[in-house]
């Protein structure tokens, strides 16, 4: 991934604060909430981040169930720019999050829950919904909102191994894992 071009915002910690954080954060009626992920015990695996191409913009280890705070960070630390369009699984939960915490520098970023992972948020706004968008804006048409399924699914192939490795060595390995893939797709796009 990029190196970093800011730090993270200190928040206060203060109990008047995180409540009204809370309040923000619990916004809409989305049935899929984190804390039913977060609690599984499971380490938080790899985060990567795709463009609409599954070309790998980045990665990091996530050190416990991933959540929105690792997306929120990973693109604020690293983009200069806030993306335009951020396809996300939890995009409703993300959307808040995000503009709740740097409402100026996601000011013009759309989130939108991928075709795949639609039918499961039921009870979420129709303007999360990357389906909905396309209807009705031609650039949307254009974007690949499995992109992301489909490098997921490619890191599938290193799963095992990388769970024996040591640290250090995990991330060399993925690191390695991800140039070859992206000069696999690049090289693909150029044959076509």
């Amino acid at each position: 991934m990029a190196s970093q071009i800011r730090t993270r915002p200190r928040r206060p910690h203060s109990p008047h604060f995180l409540r009204e954080v809370a309040g923000w954060l619990h916004m809409g009626d989305c049935n899929k909430f984190y804390k039913t992920y977060s609690k599984n015990n499971l380490t938080g695996g790899i985060l990567v981040l795709w463009c609409t191409h599954a070309i790998c913009l980045g990665f990091h280890c996530i050190p416990v169930a991933e959540g929105r705070n690792d997306v929120f960070s990973a693109i604020y630390t690293r983009f200069v720019v806030a993306p335009e369009v951020i396809v996300y699984d939890f995009a409703c939960q993300l959307a808040p999050y995000c503009l709740v915490r740097e409402a100026e520098y996601f000011r013009h970023t759309r989130f939108l829950i991928d075709e795949m992972h639609a039918h499961d948020h039921t009870r979420c706004g129709q303007a999360c919904f990357a389906s909905n968008a396309m209807r009705f804006d031609d650039r949307m048409r254009a974007i690949n909102t499995s992109a992301a399924e489909c490098g997921n699914k490619g890191m599938k192939r290193i799963r095992k191994s990388v769970s024996f490795m040591a640290y250090n060595h995990a991330i060399q390995f993925t690191k390695v894992f991800l140039d070859v893939w992206n000069r696999n797709v690049i090289n693909r796009m150029a044959n076509t």
